[in-house]
């Protein structure tokens, strides 16, 4: 007979009732998955304005990351190219998600165990109940080395893209790789925030 493991986090239990996945965490589970990654420490970035000075040292693609929740509580990760301005409006009707909204820093920390400025896709290790679908931009996706945030906001984390992609499938979570070319607006249309 065996007993449960009692170190293990228990699942039923959201993101910030129980302990959450550390930079170190994640670094283990993708060298557990063969997925090489170069990490940099920098200053804590809290917003894609304050990370550019940092594309210089670091290239490839660089990300936002919105979490997103609609009015019956579901929530979404969507991860698209840091120059894309997204429409929610468009955006929910998209994914069928009906009217998107950002989602509170309590929702966040509940659902993927981040705090704003440090949402990432590697967010999803948190997410052992599947709370959150995870969107990823195609374009994106077609390209080279992507940086994230693994988890805290002085570190930036470059991948490629097929390393995300199995380090999401180890999580259980299946991505959508979504065209967002019909919900991206003009640079001077977009509204602050999107």
């Amino acid at each position: 007979m065996t007993t449960p493991d009692s170190t293990a986090p228990d699942s039923s239990l959201p993101a910030a009732a129980r302990p959450c996945a550390t930079p170190a965490d994640l670094f283990a589970r993708l060298r557990s998955l063969g997925v090489d990654v170069t990490t940099h420490e920098h200053e804590a970035v809290f917003t894609v304005e304050e990370s550019r000075h940092l594309r210089g040292l670091l290239p490839g693609w660089h990300s936002k990351n919105l979490f997103l929740r609609n009015k019956k509580g579901q929530a979404w990760l969507v991860v698209c190219e840091e120059e894309r301005r997204v429409d929610l409006k468009a955006l929910g009707d998209l994914l069928g998600a009906g009217r998107l909204s950002f989602g509170s820093p309590d929702r966040l920390m509940e659902a993927l165990g981040v705090t704003p400025g440090s949402v990432t896709p590697f967010a999803i290790i948190n997410d052992d109940a599947r709370q959150v679908t995870i969107v990823l931009d195609a374009d994106m996706m077609r390209h080279g080395t992507l940086h994230f945030h693994p988890l805290v906001n002085t570190m930036t984390t470059a991948i490629e893209p097929a390393g995300l992609l199995g380090f999401i499938a180890s999580c259980g979570h299946e991505p959508h790789i979504v065209d967002l070319d019909p919900v991206t607006l003009p640079a001077e249309d977009a509204p602050a925030g999107g």
